[in-house]
């Protein structure tokens, strides 16, 4: 499990309120993307390259 710091959860606040300007389905959906992946053990930011 993760444990999400107070910066961290901030920047996801402000990446949700960016998106959610457009959209709040996406700007959600992206939000729980990140979350559920945060805790798959990612090794490399290349990992990341394919999910959005």
């Amino acid at each position: 499990m993760v444990k999400w710091s107070a910066p961290a959860k901030k920047d996801l606040r402000q990446i949700y309120d960016y998106i959610a300007r457009d959209s709040k389905y996406y700007a959600k959906n992206v939000v729980q993307n990140i979350v559920a992946r945060s805790g798959k053990g990612v090794k490399s930011p290349f990992d990341l390259c394919c999910w959005l």
